[in-house]
This record gives structure tokens, C-alpha cells and sequence, in this order.
């Protein structure tokens, strides 16, 4: 078991206080990780602060340098990284394999965007008074970033953090998920050694409350936070003057139309309620299939429901791992047993073995269960049958979350109404709403979220315009 210093620039630091991070499907100790302090945290701040004149003087190309050798670096290390990933959070092996590759993309776009950030020369002779000049405006970061991720994607999802702001020429400090911060913490190193400036990145395991400093100090000019709906709207309040970046959760709905060919869609419905224990805030929640389909899809559903690979993370075949903490072990079944006692039918799972919980399929769900109406973020998913396509899409858009919805459908009208009447951040059709590539402006609306990230968006996030304005004498 490894002692994990924290990171504050190039320092590694043993804090006064460790913690253990265990297997959450076995127990066993992973890694131990110093916790930082309230002046480790003011440590890092200041740092970021001070270094922010110098990360942004930081060259195009020794940015891009930068960004390219952590893509290698992560590609080189990829067993390594997958397999500390899926020990320390629970994730199956084969899905942080797939992290890992999706994160050589997200450092390699920002690389490339790096090349390509830039403004533009605008006209502004538009009348008698500005005539003789030539105004240009380019794009300058606004400020240190503070960055706060998510466990259910420990290597991802900072990337999409900490890459757009070097990208930019800003100093980040990291907060990794408290659940399984060794892969953030490892990533610090590889970037450092990729030639990261000493000020460049912070990366401190700590409390809430020590955190907090990150959201409220004015040194850090922007916020990029990924976790529940809950949290992020409170720290937006607590903010202040910061850019806010937030990606919130969801309820994601996915309707499957008539005339849809099952064999075509059923594996990746599977896929989409059920990899990585549903841990994912645009996995299938609310099923809406047509009528002329449902016994059918019903019939196949829950069978290939009940048979997936469900237990250790370890295992290439697993498809559900563990829930990352006992509480929502108890809280996802909780839900089930309120939705059960008030009426809906359960037609497989609702139990667990240890922090695994079986898919859950139930039916007869009223919209304000929570089980629809909530973020569930376990592997529970709701079917309901329609018989009208709009009706379907109303439903969609019930409630108060809007990241990502998937249309299954022939009908190349009904797709196309389906993109104009959903009030969500992005439509996938023909495809589920777990879908998403690392270079789309991937956000919410409602409850979901605020700003875009997907490289070049969360590099517009981070910067601002600057202009140029001249004329001759």
C-alpha cells in the first residue's frame, strides 16, 4: 500500500494527517492519502495565485508540449492507471480501460485546441466615426481555476478540468473525489513530470470545510465543479465573483419508438442502464417504450438484466460493480422499497450483496417517485409504456433535470421534433443518452448544470475576450 503525499505546485507534501482508501467491493486497503489541512489549502491558493502570471506567459507551444506528453504518459501507464482506478473506486476494469483511452483524447484535444484558441479581426468602420481602425480581440484565461471532481469518473472528468485550463495559460488547484483520490493524485505526477510548471497544479485530499476556501477565496476567479445538483447550486451561491462551470446531475429518459428493431438497440440499452451500477448522470433512468413493443421489450429487458456480470471489479466481465459507499447502498434501496410500497411492480433486483446492488427494473411508477423524479444514481432503472410520441416527449421532459436524453426512433420528423421540444443540453438519436465523445459542448439545462464543458467550451469557460483596438496618426 502506497503513502500518497498531496501535491501543492512541485512540492509533495506529508500532511499531519493520512487517510486509507479502501476497496469499496472487498474492503481492502488500496492506498493511504495525507489529508490537507486549512493552511495547506491557503498554501495552494496562494501559489496558484502567484503563479497564475506565469502559467499564462507559458508559450503555445510548451503548453501544447505539456498537454501531449500527459496524453502519452497516461497511454504508456494505461494498465497501471485502470487498475489503481478500479480498486480504489469500485469502477469495472473494463469501463476504466475505457477511461483511461478517453482521457489520452481529452489531453490530446486540449493539445490540439491549444494550437487553434485564438480570437479574430472584426470590422468596426460600421459607421463615419470608427473608420481608420482595426480591432482584433484574442481570448485570455480570467484566473486561477479551482477544480472539483467527481468519483464516478476519478481520471476523466478532471481532465476535463485541469487540461482546458493549461490549455488556456491557468494555474489549477484539484480537488480529487474524497471516495478515490489516488488517480487524481497520480495524474498530478505524470503531468509534473510531462513538464507542468512547479506552480502549474495543486492536488490536496481534504474535507468539505477546507475545500469550502476554494469555492469562497476571490484569488481563484473560476469555479468548475462536477457532483449532485445539491452541492453544486450551493457552492455557486457561495462563489461570489467567480466564473461558475457546473455539471449537475440527472434523470436521463431514453425512448424507444415504434418500429424500432430491438436486436439493433437492446445491447446498448443494457449498457446504458447498467455500466458501472448505473454511477453515471446521464445513465438510462426512465425507459418510454411504445406500446407495440413493450411485452417485448419488457420480456428481453429484464432477462438480459438479470444476467449481467454483477461483483468484482477485477473481473473483465463484470458490468455492475459496487455502489462507492455503503449509504447509497441503503439509500437506492430505500427508494425502491417507497416506489414498491406506493404502487409500482418490481420485476427483478431490489436487493444487494454487500455494496452490490442487483439491477432494478420496476413498472407503474408515478412521476413524483423518486425513483423517477430524483437522480437516482444506482442501477435502477423505470420503464413505462406510451402510445403517442409526444406524450413520450413530455414526459421527457417532466421534472426538473435536463443533461441528456436518447430517441430511438425511424421516424426522421420525430427525431427532428424531438430535438426542437426537449429542453435538455443534448439529444441523442439513436443513440442513449450515456453517449457522449470528449470534444461536444456536453452540459445541462434546469437543475443540471450551468456553462458547457467538451474541451474547446470549457476553454471558453476558463477565458475571456480581450480587445484590441487601433488607428493611425
Amino acid at each position: 500500500m502506497h503513502k500518497i503525499p498531496m501535491r501543492i505546485g512541485g512540492e509533495l507534501r506529508a500532511g499531519s494527517k493520512t487517510e486509507v482508501i479502501t476497496s469499496p467491493f472487498d474492503g481492502e486497503p488500496v492506498g493511504e492519502v495525507s489529508v490537507a489541512s486549512a493552511a495547506d489549502m491557503e498554501d495552494a491558493i496562494a501559489l496558484a495565485h502567484q503563479s497564475f502570471g506565469a502559467m499564462r506567459a507559458l508559450p503555445t507551444h510548451k503548453r501544447a508540449a505539456i498537454l501531449e506528453g500527459t496524453a502519452s504518459r497516461l497511454e504508456e501507464r494505461a494498465d497501471e492507471i485502470a487498475t489503481l482506478m478500479a480498486r480504489e473506486s469500485g469502477k469495472p476494469i473494463r469501463y476504466c480501460r475505457g477511461e483511461v483511452a478517453r482521457s489520452v483524447v481529452t489531453f490530446t484535444l486540449a493539445a490540439g485546441e491549444t494550437r487553434r484558441f485564438g480570437g479574430e479581426v472584426m470590422p468596426v468602420d460600421l459607421e463615419a466615426r470608427a473608420e481608420g481602425r482595426l480591432c482584433l480581440f484574442t481570448r485570455v484565461p480570467r484566473g486561477p481555476v479551482a477544480a472539483i471532481a467527481p468519483f464516478n469518473f476519478p481520471l476523466n472528468l478532471i481532465a476535463h478540468k485541469v487540461a482546458p485550463a493549461i490549455a488556456v495559460g491557468a494555474s489549477v488547484v484539484l480537488k480529487p473525489p474524497p471516495q478515490c483520490p489516488l488517480t487524481g493524485h497520480l495524474l498530478g505526477d505524470i503531468m509534473h513530470a510531462a513538464g507542468l510548471p512547479a506552480g502549474g497544479l495543486s492536488v490536496l485530499h481534504c474535507a468539505p470545510e477546507v475545500a469550502q476556501k476554494l469555492v469562497e477565496d476571490d484569488r481563484m476567479k473560476v469555479l468548475s465543479f462536477t457532483g449532485s445538483d445539491m452541492v453544486g447550486w450551493k457552492l455557486k451561491s457561495l462563489a461570489g465573483k467567480k466564473q461558475v462551470l457546473l455539471e449537475l446531475g440527472g434523470n436521463a429518459p431514453c425512448v424507444v419508438d415504434e418500429g424500432v428493431d430491438l436486436d439493433k438497440v437492446m445491447s446498448g440499452i443494457v449498457q446504458g442502464a447498467w455500466a458501472n451500477a448505473g454511477q453515471v448522470c446521464i445513465k438510462i433512468q426512465r425507459l418510454y417504450v411504445h406500446a407495440s413493443l413493450y411485452d417485448a421489450f419488457m420480456q428481453r429487458f429484464v432477462k438480459e438484466s438479470r444476467e449481467l456480470a454483477c461483483g468484482d471489479p477485477m473481473d473483465e466481465k463484470t458490468v455492475v460493480g459496487p455502489l462507492v459507499e455503503p449509504k447509497h447502498v441503503e439509500r437506492v434501496l430505500t427508494w425502491v422499497r417507497e416506489a414498491v410500497a406506493a404502487g409500482a411492480k418490481q420485476h427483478c433486483g431490489g436487493e444487494a450483496r454487500g455494496q452490490v446492488v442487483m439491477p432494478t427494473v420496476l413498472t407503474g411508477v408515478k412521476p413524483d417517485m423518486k425513483v423517477c423524479s430524483e437522480e437516482v444514481f444506482g442501477p435502477v432503472t423505470v420503464v413505462e409504456r406510451f402510445e403517442n410520441f409526444g406524450d413520450a416527449l413530455k414526459a421527457c421532459n417532466a421534472g426538473r433535470f435536463g443533461l441528456q436524453a436518447g430517441i430511438f426512433t425511424r421516424d426522421v420528423s420525430r427525431a427532428m421534433q424531438a430535438f426542437h421540444e426537449l429542453d435538455y443540453g443534448g439529444v441523442m438519436i439513436n443513440d442513449v443518452p450515456t453517449f457522449r465523445v470528449d470534444n461536444f459542448p456536453y452540459g445541462g439545462t434546469r437543475d443540471s448544470g450551468l456553462g458547457r464543458e467538451g474541451v474547446r467550451f470549457a476553454m471558453e469557460e476558463m477565458s475571456e475576450p480581450k480587445v484590441l483596438m487601433m488607428r493611425g496618426l
